[in-house]
């Protein structure tokens, strides 16, 4: 096994990481959110809740993109379902998603509807290059993470002239959904552990205005144990201080430019544009719409999709758990009428759920 990964696991550094957080805080509480749905899992599959619970409060935020895709995205997309000779193409995760009255691309694909489980939109593609007699649609779904991908993809599709595959596009940005939630006066932080993947993609420039505008110290932080503890150690050294920056932890992967190449594809074919967020409403510039350029591969376009407003799921509180106002275990359906095998809701749904890491690990 590889000795340098192994490192990241060290009992001994864990211990002596976890012993100078203590000292740092010094009797005070740090109370920080982790952005990420992968971070969510990896404090609790670590131990590192349960070790820090006496010092440290962790809330988690509206990391999930499953998550957060709004009702009324969800509804798009089963209506997509319906249409004759389409075939929606999506991640897995998206399968159970519930919308209206409960139904999910799982139902409707029991009912007859087409629906393909892809590993990549390029997958997606070539599944409509090798069935011309369907219109293929792929969902969308995520942050800056997977949205280069699916530009990439659009771009082969445009310079291959395959007219019979488009995406709908649900993807969003986190930055500004950060800015939505600092400036919540419900929302009480003092501090924010920083999405590894994303800024893998768009570096640390884009999260200045936390420190800056909102006195907030930020971490961006790896998904190892020690990288975690790390970055709590640092939130707690600024903390300590009274001092806000944004420090980037993960230097191995993250580069604080972040990765200009993947950035240029994806402002090549998308475009800023508000967007809906479950649980926090529309935010203005979060999410990505495909350029005008675009438009004979936007699903949207093609199929005159309108997104309608829809009732929200009876009883479930995912948007409290979205927004850190509510732990998952507060909701009164968690783990009664909510189960990872019957989900009522989408943070239960995905393994990025808050609620599915809170059901999984938590102690009972």
């Amino acid at each position: 096994m590889d000795q340098r990964i192994d490192g990241f696991h060290d009992p001994a550094l864990c211990r002596s990481l976890v012993g100078a957080i203590r000292e740092r805080l010094a009797g005070r509480r740090l109370r920080f959110m982790e952005v990420c749905g992968t971070h969510t899992v990896a404090i609790f599959r670590s131990g590192i809740r349960s070790v820090l619970a006496d010092v440290v409060d962790h809330l988690s935020g509206p990391g999930c993109p499953v998550c957060v895709t709004h009702d009324r995205e969800v509804a798009a997309f089963l209506d997509l379902a319906s249409r004759p000779n389409v075939t929606v193409a999506t991640f897995g995760d998206l399968m159970r998603v519930p919308g209206p009255g409960g139904r999910s691309l799982k139902a409707a694909q029991a009912e007859g509807a087409r629906v393909k489980i892809v590993y990549s939109p390029a997958d997606a593609l070539e599944w409509a290059a090798s069935h011309p007699e369907e219109q293929v649609v792929f969902l969308g779904v995520g942050f800056e993470t997977t949205a280069p991908a699916v530009a990439a993809t659009l771009q082969m599709a445009k310079a291959r002239e395959i007219m019979n595959f488009s995406v709908l596009s649900m993807h969003k940005l986190v930055p500004p959904a950060l800015a939505a939630l600092a400036a919540d006066p419900d929302i009480s932080l003092d501090a924010f552990l920083l999405p590894g993947h994303v800024s893998a993609i768009i570096g640390t420039e884009p999260y200045q205005f936390l420190a800056t505008e909102h006195g907030i110290p930020s971490v961006v932080a790896g998904f190892e144990p020690v990288d975690v503890l790390d970055a709590i150690k640092t939130l707690a050294e600024m903390t300590a201080s009274g001092t806000a920056r944004v420090e980037n932890c993960y230097r191995r992967v993250v580069a604080d430019a972040g990765n200009p190449r993947a950035m240029a594809i994806l402002h090549e074919v998308f475009a800023v544009t508000d967007a809906p967020w479950r649980g926090i409403g529309v935010i203005p510039r979060s999410g990505l719409a495909l350029r005008p350029e675009y438009a004979p591969w936007d699903a949207r376009v093609v199929f005159a999709v309108e997104e309608q407003d829809v009732p929200p799921i009876p009883g479930c509180r995912c948007g409290e758990v979205l927004k850190g106002k509510l732990a998952p275990d507060g909701c009164p359906l968690f783990g009664r009428a909510c189960t990872p095998a019957a989900p009522v809701g989408p943070c239960m749904v995905s393994t990025e759920g808050s609620c599915a890491a809170y059901f999984k690990y938590r102690v009972r």
